[in-house]
């Protein structure tokens, strides 16, 4: 099965701008995230509201930081180094493995996270279902079930 380029760029560039320092583990987690989103948008006419496939769930705004205009990492996603950047290789990798459907999910069907430096008003009395790195990743109560 071959992967669309531009759905391959887009995840890559969004597990690298969300979770460059957190090593494998926490950059599959990223990936877990997006494609649980992807799938249940899948089941809704119009995407759920995350976004209509891999595209629309990364760039919707709001979702992921490294989208929002004025984060410090969108000029760092904006301007990867496609061939000295070890680590948006290991992005890249991992983006295609979800892509092909070949990726473990390593956050028990989570659709949401934050870093664990705060805690997010969306978090209410939900608790993490996996902790990864400086990641708490979430499936939250009324959000449909993969």
């Amino acid at each position: 099965m071959d992967v669309c380029e531009e759905e391959l760029d887009t995840l890559a560039r969004t597990i690298y701008g969300e979770a460059r320092g957190e090593g494998m583990a926490g950059m599959q987690a990223i990936a877990n995230v997006i494609m649980n989103r992807v799938a249940i948008s899948e089941r809704y006419k119009n995407g759920y509201w995350w976004g209509k496939g891999v595209i629309g769930v990364c760039k919707k705004p709001w979702q992921f930081s490294c989208w929002n205009k004025g984060d410090v990492n969108k000029a760092k996603i904006e301007n990867i180094d496609f061939d000295g950047d070890f680590v948006f290789a290991i992005a890249l990798d991992i983006a295609e493995q979800a892509l092909l459907g070949e990726l473990e999910d390593i956050t028990n069907g989570s659709t949401s996270y934050h870093a664990d430096y705060v805690t997010p008003k969306w978090v209410k009395d939900d608790k993490p279902k996996a902790t990864i790195g400086r990641h708490l990743f979430y499936h939250l109560k009324g959000t449909p079930r993969l």
